[in-house]
């Protein structure tokens, strides 16, 4: 318990001269941020994820089959869209590849943006979306969590991928003391769960208020990221380097 407790503490508050400096909370913003913008999708754009691409291609089979509610369009937009954006993540990692700090802070003003514009569509609709504003939504946010997705890659915090979460649950069971493991970084991996849901959670309950609602608790917490990073990355720390 004490190890657990500690670990947490750790991703929560860095330790001075920490290998990954204030980056462990800041994924766990972004991980929370996915809870919220796939509550949107899958609540309020059709039963469709943005983030989740496992979720969304077993969705698209089931689409295919012929499972009602399902859009098989909607899954293929959403995934295409999604991997649109993992090559933008891509290509600025591959520029700012020598500073985390540079490549978290611009990739967070450009995932904002595209929250942004989001938030506008739904805004205009007044969370009546039709047909073009719902691929819109899908397209926008797509773009978004695929970049920041490739981006958290990238970086590279174990358990901290912000989008996935197969492997950090499998870690947590696998590594865990019953099965014979070191149970390295179990409150990380708790933390990591817990993000998603309570994003999820938080996401769902807003969702009566409105699609614009999510999306604006959403955008504030990636433009606040946004600042953090782009003022921590100013410093020549260790933590910048890959």
């Amino acid at each position: 318990m004490r190890r657990l407790l500690v670990d947490i503490a750790h991703t929560l508050v860095p330790p001075k001269g920490d290998r990954h400096g204030p980056l462990p909370p800041l994924m766990l913003t972004l991980t929370l941020v996915t809870g919220l913008v796939d509550a949107v999708s899958f609540l309020g754009l059709g039963q469709v994820f943005v983030a989740n691409m496992t979720g969304n291609v077993a969705l698209l089979g089931f689409a295919l089959a012929g499972a009602g509610g399902l859009s098989a369009p909607a899954s293929l937009v959403s995934l295409a869209s999604f991997l649109a954006g993992a090559v933008a993540g891509g290509r600025f990692g591959a520029r700012f590849a020598a500073h985390r700090g540079r490549l978290l802070a611009s990739a967070l003003a450009l995932q904002a943006g595209l929250v942004a514009a989001a938030l506008v569509v739904a805004l205009v609709a007044h969370d009546t979306v039709g047909p073009p504003g719902r691929y819109t939504l899908i397209v926008a946010l797509g773009l978004a969590m695929g970049m920041q997705t490739a981006v958290a890659r990238r970086i590279g915090v174990p358990d901290l991928t912000t989008t996935v979460l197969t492997q950090t649950l499998t870690g947590l069971a696998s590594d865990s003391a019953p099965a014979g493991g070191d149970d390295p970084r179990p409150g990380r991996r708790i933390l990591s769960v817990l993000a998603m849901v309570v994003g999820a959670l938080v996401g769902a309950l807003l969702l009566d208020a409105g699609l614009a609602v999510v999306l604006g608790v959403a955008l504030a917490l990636l433009v606040v990221a946004a600042a953090v990073t782009r003022r921590l990355a100013a410093t020549d720390a260790a933590w910048i380097r890959p």
